[in-house]
């Protein structure tokens, strides 16, 4: 599995995320959003720390609204951590580097 983060678009979501045979991070993001570019290295991080059980992909919410809508995104930056078409996990706004990681951990160590 890549270790990157895969830029996704509606008409690749349910390719890359539902049909996944891992869990995997969205991360819905804005150009426009200051906020988000505090959140990218830590996204980064991620799919370097978690590559061999995560898969972590990122969607620019502007020119993706099918999936921002079914997924009740209001506010970026935004993940949701979905495994087999199940949300597992939904967060809005910055968190830190600490509550990210504890997020996926609680996750994938229980898996």
């Amino acid at each position: 599995m890549s270790k990157g983060v895969i830029t996704i678009t509606d008409a690749d979501f349910e390719t890359e995320v539902l049909k996944a045979e891992q869990p995997v991070l969205v991360y819905f993001w804005a150009s426009w959003c200051g906020p988000c570019q505090l959140m990218s290295p830590m996204i980064n991080l991620a799919a370097s720390k978690y590559s061999d059980r995560l898969k972590i992909v990122k969607m620019e919410i502007d020119p993706n609204p099918l999936t921002v809508k079914q997924y009740q995104v209001e506010g970026v930056p935004a993940l949701r951590l979905i495994k087999k078409n199940q949300l597992l996990e939904s967060t809005e706004g910055v968190i830190s580097k600490d509550k990210l990681l504890s997020l996926l951990d609680q996750h994938l160590n229980s898996n």
